[in-house]
């Protein structure tokens, strides 16, 4: 219950969200679920979001925050509604431990089917139950907290610093650990850095489904010599550049079809993810126009 300087307002089914200006914390209160779906673009209509179009001191107590509180904190040009939006967008939304569990385990089975529907064995080019998957993460979660364990209790002693290629190697390994599951992420961020942690460490066998990619050239181009590359990366492209149908072909795993179409020709065929931005690059720089890459399946997957 609220309790203003002239009436009482009843809230019911309320979340807060918190955020510190300052030295100040600044409450808004909000409906359940509602805010997720505002910052996820879901919602847009404000009034469906906040229970009443005011800023608090304390929501519970209905104290709300005197309007030279918010100038100093948020400036004087800043206009209630302009400050409302920043508390909803930045602020920190409170909830209690049933409504978080419920939230975690809808972001967990998100992750979850994403990574599935991502990755493959590599040996029959098939996906993995969400079963399967989410038994992987957990290993890899609990990996990570028993290194994070022994971490811990090495650091507390007077050690030695770990120099040379150690010192190198752990940074490294850190970058694609995983954790678990959080709130404060969205699942698809989440879902790419599970797919690095279990590509890197592969506690089953997997690897990214491959794209399906239909890339057309104009054969004008084709027999055109690949410009040798101006630094020194490339060894093999300075030695032996080919044509530009033969780098095209180089960054293809699998052809399914080629053909000519009048003065067009055409590849459609299987491309690793990680290779599509050097192929589209390439494509659009050397062929000046005259190529172009359509994708027809973001990952392709076989299902018994």
């Amino acid at each position: 219950m609220i309790y203003t300087a002239s009436n009482q307002i009843r809230l019911t089914n309320v979340s807060l969200v918190r955020l510190k200006k300052g030295k100040k914390r600044f409450e808004i209160a909000c409906y359940k679920n509602k805010v997720l779906e505002w910052r996820s673009g879901i919602e847009t209509d404000l009034d469906e979001v906040l229970q009443i179009p005011n800023v608090f001191l304390n929501v519970s107590k209905g104290q709300t925050a005197p309007s030279a509180e918010l100038a100093k904190a948020f400036g004087k040009d800043k206009s209630v509604d302009d400050i409302i939006l920043e508390i909803l967008n930045k602020g920190e939304l409170q909830v209690g431990e049933k409504e978080r569990a419920a939230q975690l385990d809808r972001v967990h089975n998100e992750v979850v089917s994403i990574v599935a529907s991502k990755l493959v064995d590599p040996r029959t080019k098939r996906v993995y139950t969400t079963g399967m998957i989410e038994k992987a993460l957990d290993m890899l979660s609990s990996q990570a907290h028993q290194q994070g364990d022994k971490s811990a209790s090495t650091s507390g002693g007077a050690g030695t610093p770990a120099t040379g290629e150690d010192a190198e190697a752990k940074p490294r390994t850190k970058e694609h650990n995983w954790t678990g599951v959080v709130t404060t992420k969205s699942a698809k961020s989440q879902a790419l850095e599970a797919m690095k942690a279990l590509i890197a460490h592969q506690p089953i066998p997997v690897t990214r489904a491959r794209m399906r990619l239909r890339i057309t050239c104009s054969t004008s181009v084709l027999k055109q010599a690949v410009k040798a590359a101006k630094g020194g990366d490339a060894e093999g492209e300075q030695k032996a550049p080919g044509t530009v149908k033969d780098k095209i072909l180089s960054y293809v795993e699998q052809v399914e079809t080629q053909d000519v179409l009048g003065s067009e020709w055409e590849v459609v065929g299987f491309v690793e993810p990680g290779a599509f931005k050097g192929l589209s690059d390439f494509v659009g720089n050397e062929t000046k126009g005259q190529g172009r890459v359509e994708v027809l399946d973001m990952a392709v997957t076989y299902e018994d």
